[in-house]
């Protein structure tokens, strides 16, 4: 079926859309508690060189296969390679990835939609501040609660995307996106005069070897995948948005800096607050819900802080929720031939279904004995399942796809014109063929325990 193709208004548009698609709940949430377990500053560099060395380049592969084909992730693989249909299989990845993702990230989104209600009802001032973390652990463990608002957020997201998801995309990512980014450049000057800021920097800039382990470089990989939406199938999809006389390497360098730009200030505003009221770093899921309130509570106006900035972080959880339901039924749309409200309307009864359990993984009511047997609740246990295997998995037969499956000419084609960037796309194309394939594959060895380093 032939897709008729919308394109961003602006480069600006494209930009805060892809960094809102991760700001939302990959950096604000999970990058915090992630570099948190495992150990800081090593982790935090390694991080880093999974978005520069292989995030961007796998970043501008993706752009660039989506612009090419003008489809969704697994049509593009489709179309690139009508021979071959075993390359769809990367595609389909991205579509898991997503479907899993949207199940139980509804629930953390769902979450920062109660924090809202929770600050306009003036909570900050029936508690002492000591037990404000509290409020995290009574919310996450009421099964009901949890449930409605994942049930709210899963509504909110879908009825966005029947009504027009790309111009929502980039009309919500220009105001919510600089509005968040501003608010935590706020919060971090603010953080700058805690007595933990010290202790934090240290934390997360030392590299601490006793902390490290070489299976921990899965965690990092993963976590630059999951805050670049690689590996989900989005950027595909956004790749195909964009204009011909686009520079899609100069844009990827853009949001990879953007991203570990934001990922830096997030976490120099949220470490600061962990070691001035004593917490652990290894708070797990529910670190940024347990730490920024301590910081709102001693900030006046803490009811309208408070409100503005969980208001703020669903709107860009919405940004990044938003493709997630699109990238899987924009591929049953083309696939399937089916209408847009058809494919949108199974694609979030889906999600939310499957998302019941992650709802209910803190109370205990569903799988109760699912902790004792895998060793994390049911929300954590997929969350890992996609951050260390499939999004690292998918990445890597894109990128094999790329660099072997591809032709080259297609590929070049799609590069800025010019000798400079000629020159990069040499060393693109080498990395693309041999580095990032054999990193990604040595990692997954390490992490199975097939190999030890």
């Amino acid at each position: 079926m032939t897709q008729v193709r919308e394109h961003w208004g602006s480069r600006l548009g494209f930009v805060l859309a892809a960094v809102g698609s991760a700001v939302g709940l990959g950096v604000l949430w999970k990058f915090p508690y992630t570099v948190g377990e495992n150990g800081g500053g090593l982790f935090l560099f390694t991080y880093f060189l999974c978005v520069l060395v292989i995030g961007i380049p796998v970043l501008i592969g993706e752009l660039l296969l989506g612009r090419r084909s003008q489809r969704a992730a697994v049509g593009a693989f489709g179309t690139l390679a009508p021979k071959r249909p075993q390359w769809k299989a990367a595609g389909w990845f991205g579509v898991l990835s997503s479907f899993l993702i949207m199940s139980f990230y509804s629930v953390i989104a769902g979450w920062g939609m109660s924090y809202i209600l929770m600050s306009l009802s003036g909570f900050y001032q029936n508690i002492p501040v000591e037990k404000i973390s509290g409020t995290f652990e009574t919310l996450s463990r009421s099964g009901s609660i949890t449930l409605f608002w994942h049930l709210l957020f899963t509504l909110i997201t879908m009825s966005i995307v029947l009504t027009g998801v790309r111009k929502g995309i980039e009309y919500w990512s220009k105001i919510m996106t600089r509005a968040l980014f501003a608010i935590l450049l706020v919060l971090f000057f603010y953080s700058m005069t805690l007595d933990g800021f010290g202790e934090a920097a240290h934390f997360i800039f030392y590299p601490d070897f006793s902390e490290f382990s070489f299976s921990s470089a899965l965690e990092a990989l993963g976590l630059a995948f999951f805050t670049l939406s690689l590996g989900q199938g989005i950027m595909i999809s956004y790749g195909s948005y964009m204009r011909k006389e686009e520079n899609i390497p100069q844009m990827a360098f853009v949001v990879g800096g953007s991203v570990i730009l934001v990922a830096t200030l997030a976490a120099m505003t949220i470490f600061p607050v962990i070691f001035t009221f004593g917490f652990a770093p290894q708070q797990g899921a529910g670190l940024i819900f347990k730490t920024l309130p301590y910081l709102f509570a001693q900030l006046p106006g803490a009811l309208v802080i408070s409100t503005v900035f969980f208001t703020l972080f669903v709107f860009t959880a919405l940004t990044s929720a938003i493709p997630f339901i699109e990238v899987v039924a924009t591929n049953i749309m083309e696939l399937a031939n089916w209408p847009r409200r058809r494919a949108t309307l199974c694609v979030a009864a889906g999600t939310f279904l499957f998302g019941i359990p992650s709802a209910l993984s803190f109370s205990g009511e569903f799988f109760p004995r699912w902790e004792t047997v895998y060793g994390e609740n049911f929300l954590m246990t997929i969350d890992g399942i996609v951050s260390t295997w499939i999004i690292p998995i998918g990445g890597l037969l894109t990128s094999l796809f790329i660099g072997w499956g591809l032709k080259r000419e297609i590929a070049s084609e799609e590069f800025p014109l010019g000798k400079r960037w000629q020159r990069f796309y040499q060393g693109w194309h080498f990395f693309m063929k041999w580095i990032i394939p054999l990193t990604i594959f040595l990692i997954i060895l390490q992490k199975s325990g097939v190999i030890n380093f």
